[in-house]
């Protein structure tokens, strides 16, 4: 009976050992799946940073774009107007030196 309790003790330390590598293992896989989350977290949320800087760029972008044609047309109107205004007024010095 000796060597069958010997035998009962190494298998009783060998499934203890086996039990405590699966459990190493499993925090090992777990520790792996946490670390590979918090990157594709950041990846994500830098992702997300460049995409909101991309879109502000554009708004201002957009904006400067809208000022820069309201100023156009505005000029353009004014000379538009100063031309109104000098075709009037040489129509008044003309029509004023017909009449003299």
């Amino acid at each position: 009976m000796g060597d069958q309790e010997e035998k009962s003790i190494k298998e009783a330390k060998r499934v203890e050992k086996h039990a405590a590598e699966e459990a190493q293992l499993v925090a090992k896989e777990q520790a792996r799946k946490k670390a590979y989350l918090a990157r594709e977290r950041a990846a994500e949320q830098a992702r997300q940073e460049r995409e909101n800087k991309r879109r502000e760029k554009r708004a201002a972008e957009e904006a400067q774009l809208v000022a820069k044609e309201q100023a156009r047309k505005k000029a353009y109107l004014a000379r538009e107007q100063a031309i109104a205004k000098a075709q009037e007024a040489r129509r008044l010095k003309a029509k004023k030196q017909a009449q003299e």
